[in-house]
């Protein structure tokens, strides 16, 4: 049944005749008639009969009114669920690599919270693979993580938002008497710092490491990206970062790339969620944010 055709008949009802019903929807007479019509098909009844040289509403015409207001008040509801959603209401719960979080994400952030001020985002700083499995299980909405964990298949959809370097890092006079990291077969008096043992780039080099037989003193093990970048500026130990982390810290001079050989040092950063989530419209704002973003400069703060 069309619901014009319900609209039709209230509007009828309202105005008193066809002819203002007309006006009002802006049809012509004819119009009015084929869709009174057609409503009297589809319910096999008559809803008016015409008295003198009016129309006038039946018996089953007056019993019809309750329920098109019914209907009608329903599809106003449901108008307004629409709005509701399209105002960008309702939570979000999104799970982010601490590197993204920290150094990509503040600028793009900023910008969702001035566009969904009645949203309530519950955002979480994680490792990616914790990422990756809270998305199959449905626990997280979207995750923002580096790919390379891999392990998710086709159960996860997900929209590339860079390409990132990654480099070996440490203080200026740390690189400057230990810069050799090419030749194999070393052992090197100092430690490595970095976060926990699941971080993609920790595991990067430390395959690195493994492939050149090059031995460190020890490992420190931390949870903080700001307090690894500390402690390495201060001469305690070398790190790998993506190099987006110390950007300023490189061009301030307070810390320093030593070269390596690797040969693939790159991470793809995603967005992502699962393959059958329903993508609300608030989640649609954060993955068209991150897209938008994801080759802007203006997202590194």
């Amino acid at each position: 049944m069309d619901l014009k055709y319900l609209y039709t008949f209230r509007t009828i009802v309202e105005e008193g005749s066809f002819n203002k019903a007309a006006q009002k929807l802006n049809y012509t007479q004819s119009t009015i008639t084929f869709q009174v019509n057609q409503l009297e098909q589809e319910l096999s009844t008559c809803l008016f009969e015409k008295i003198g040289r009016k129309m006038a509403l039946t018996k089953a015409g007056e019993s019809l009114i309750p329920y098109v207001d019914e209907i009608l008040q329903s599809v106003d509801k449901l108008h307004s669920f629409e709005s509701d959603l399209s105002e960008y209401r309702g939570d979000l719960r999104i799970g982010i690599a601490e590197t993204q979080l920290c150094y990509r994400f503040p600028i793009l952030l900023k910008e969702f919270h001035q566009k969904a001020p009645n949203a309530q985002l519950f955002l979480r700083s994680m490792n990616c693979y914790d990422i990756r499995d809270e998305l199959l299980d449905g626990t997280l909405d979207i995750g923002v993580f580096y790919k390379d964990v891999g392990g998710f298949g086709s159960s996860l959809i997900t929209y590339e938002i860079g390409d990132f370097p990654t480099g070996l890092i440490a203080s200026p006079e740390t690189a400057m008497g230990h810069s050799d990291f090419i030749t194999p077969d070393q052992a090197l008096p100092f430690p490595f710092v970095i976060n926990e043992p699941n971080c993609i780039f920790r595991k990067m080099f430390e395959e690195y490491l493994r492939q050149k037989g090059i031995r460190l003193n020890h490992t420190i093990e931390l949870w903080s990206i700001p307090t690894i970048k500390n402690l390495v500026a201060s001469g305690v130990g070398i790190t790998f970062l993506p190099l987006f982390t110390v950007q300023e810290e490189l061009k301030a001079g307070t810390l320093a790339e030593i070269r390596t050989d690797m040969e693939y040092r790159t991470i793809t950063a995603v967005c992502g969620h699962h393959k059958n989530k329903w993508i609300s419209p608030l989640m649609q704002l954060f993955i068209n944010l991150c897209k938008e973003y994801s080759a802007s400069p203006g997202l590194i703060r």
